[in-house]
C-alpha cells in the first residue's frame, strides 16, 4: 500500500459517506492538490479493494463514478489512469500554451528591448507628428521604399524603387493580387497545404483554388504544367520557404522547374516569402528566376512580430506596381505612416536585423526542444523556423488529438485548416513562438510527447 492509498483508507474509515462516492471525491481532491497528475496510473480494482479493505463492487462503483466525472480513463490491457487536466501553462490572457497562432518568439534580451524602445521613441522625437497623421501616397515615401529595398536585397538584389510598394501586411497584398489577377469563378493554383488566409481570401472573392500535390521537393511540376495546359489558371500562389504549415522549403531544382513552366504558359507567380529571411541559407527566390512574372512579397509579421503590419511587394515592372497600388489603395487606403516610420528606422539603424538574429537564435533553441521531445515521431522541425508539422499515428485522428490537447490547455491546429484538396493528412501544426516562455514551451512539448506515447482514450474528448 502506498501513501496515497493509506491516506484514502484513513479518510474512508473516518467518514459515513458511501465509500464509492468518497473514493471519487478523494481522486478529485488529489488531482486538485497535485498529488495525482495526468496519466498517473491507479491500482487495479482488486489491488485497491484489498488495500482499502473494501469489496470489489464498491471500488468498481467508485472508479465508475470518477470516470463519469471525467477524472479517469480506463483501457483494457493498459489499466486505469488519471485524466485530470495538467497544470495550465501560465500565459498572456490566462490561457494555456497557445501553440496555434504562428508568431515569432519574443527573445527576452534586455539590450535588444532597450534598443527597440529607444528607436520607437526616436521616431516620435525626430518627426513632426502631424506628418505621420496625414494621408500619404500609396506605397510609402521614397525613404520607406529605400528601406524596403535594403531589407529584401539579400533575396531580390536587383529590385528598383519603382517596382516596390510598402503595404499594410502580406495578407492585404495577397487579397489585392487575387482580386487583380482573377475574376470570380476563375482559378489560381496553390499548394495542397497552404496558409489558411489564402483559402479565406479565395472564398471571399469567389475564386477557385486548384491544389497542386506536394512531394519532398515542393509542388509537383507535372501537375502544375497539366493545370496550365488544361485549366488555364490565372496565377500560381506559392509559399516556398518554410512552408506554412509543413515547414518544407522548395528545392532549387523545383523552383527552376516551376518558373520555367510559368514562363512557357505566361502564368503570373505570387511568391509569398513571409519566412524567407529566417534561414541563413536558402535557394534563390523564384522572383530571380522569373522576374518578369513574379510578385515577390515579404514583411515583418513572421520575422519580427505580427503587430508590425508592414510588407514589401516587388512587382514585375513599374507599370504593374502602379496597377497593384491602385488595387491596394481601394481596399486599404495606405499603410500606416507611423508604422512605416518605425519599420524604416529599424531597418536603417540595424534594429530590425538585430531582432531577426535574436528571433533566429530563440527559434533554434525551441526547435532543439522540439527535436528532443518529438523527434521520434517524425516531426518536421527546421532549426530557424518557429513552427512544426507533426504527423500522427493511427492511435489518434487529427481532430481527436487537437481536441484532447485543447482539453489539456495546449492549442494546436489540425491539418484540415490548411488543406486545399479536401484530403488533409493526419497531422497538426504546432507553433513555438509568441509570448510563451522557453519553460512553457518545453512543458507543452513534453505534454504533447506524452500524449503521443500514451494515447489512453482518443475518443474521450470528442463531443
Amino acid at each position: 500500500m502506498d501513501k496515497t492509498t493509506q491516506q484514502w483508507q484513513k479518510r474512508l474509515d473516518a467518514s459515513d459517506k458511501p465509500a464509492y462516492l468518497l473514493l471519487a471525491d478523494l481522486i478529485a481532491e488529489d488531482i486538485r492538490t497535485g498529488r495525482l497528475t495526468a496519466r498517473d496510473k491507479l491500482p487495479t480494482l482488486r489491488d485497491l479493494a484489498a488495500d482499502l479493505r473494501l469489496n470489489y463492487t464498491t471500488v468498481a462503483r467508485g472508479y465508475a463514478e470518477a470516470r463519469k466525472r471525467g477524472l479517469i480513463d480506463s483501457r483494457s490491457g493498459t489499466g486505469t489512469f488519471i485524466r485530470g487536466t495538467s497544470p495550465a501553462v501560465p500565459l498572456r490572457g490566462g490561457g494555456g500554451a497557445e501553440m496555434s497562432m504562428n508568431l515569432p518568439p519574443e527573445p527576452q534580451d534586455a539590450a535588444l528591448l532597450d534598443r527597440m524602445q529607444a528607436s520607437a521613441a526616436r521616431v516620435m522625437r525626430d518627426t513632426d507628428p502631424y506628418d505621420l497623421l496625414r494621408y500619404q501616397d500609396f506605397g510609402g515615401t521614397p525613404r520607406d521604399r529605400e528601406a524596403g529595398m535594403q531589407w529584401i536585397r539579400a533575396r531580390i538584389p536587383d529590385c528598383r524603387i519603382d517596382q516596390l510598394l510598402v503595404c499594410p501586411g502580406i495578407h492585404s497584398v495577397l487579397t489585392a493580387l487575387f482580386s487583380q489577377l482573377a475574376r470570380p469563378g476563375e482559378l489560381i493554383c496553390v499548394e495542397a497545404l497552404t496558409y489558411p488566409g489564402v483559402k479565406a481570401i479565395a472564398t471571399q472573392l469567389g475564386i477557385q483554388l486548384h491544389a497542386l500535390p506536394l512531394d519532398e521537393e515542393g509542388p509537383i511540376g507535372e501537375s502544375f504544367e497539366h493545370a496550365c495546359r488544361t485549366l488555364k489558371p490565372r496565377a500560381l500562389c506559392i509559399n516556398p520557404t518554410l512552408n506554412n504549415p509543413t515547414t518544407a522549403t522548395v528545392s532549387r531544382a523545383r523552383r527552376e522547374a516551376l518558373a520555367d513552366i510559368a514562363l512557357r504558359y505566361a502564368i503570373p507567380i505570387i511568391e509569398d516569402d513571409a519566412y524567407g529571411l529566417l534561414p541563413r541559407q536558402m535557394p534563390p527566390a523564384i522572383a530571380t528566376l522569373a522576374p518578369e512574372l513574379t510578385y515577390y512579397i515579404t514583411g515583418f509579421s513572421k520575422t519580427l512580430g505580427a503587430g508590425l503590419r508592414n510588407a514589401y511587394v516587388r512587382s514585375p515592372s513599374a507599370r504593374q506596381s502602379q496597377r497593384l497600388a491602385g488595387a491596394l489603395r481601394a481596399t486599404t487606403v495606405m499603410a500606416s505612416p507611423i508604422t512605416n516610420a518605425l519599420a524604416t528606422l529599424w531597418v536603417e539603424d540595424g534594429t530590425a536585423d538585430a531582432m531577426l538574429q535574436a528571433v533566429r537564435g530563440e527559434s533554434a533553441v525551441r526547435q532543439a526542444m522540439a527535436a528532443r521531445h518529438l523527434g521520434a515521431y517524425g516531426v518536421g522541425a527546421p532549426s530557424e523556423g518557429f513552427h512544426l508539422w507533426l504527423p500522427l499515428s493511427s492511435a489518434w485522428s487529427t481532430v481527436e488529438f487537437a481536441s484532447y490537447l485543447r482539453s489539456q490547455s495546449v492549442g494546436v491546429v489540425a491539418s484540415a485548416a490548411f488543406s486545399t484538396d479536401g484530403a488533409p493528412p493526419e497531422a497538426v501544426r504546432i507553433c513555438l513562438g509568441g509570448p510563451m516562455s522557453r519553460e512553457a514551451c518545453d512543458h507543452a512539448l513534453r505534454l504533447i510527447a506524452d500524449t503521443l506515447a500514451h494515447p489512453l482514450h482518443p475518443h474521450a474528448t470528442v463531443m
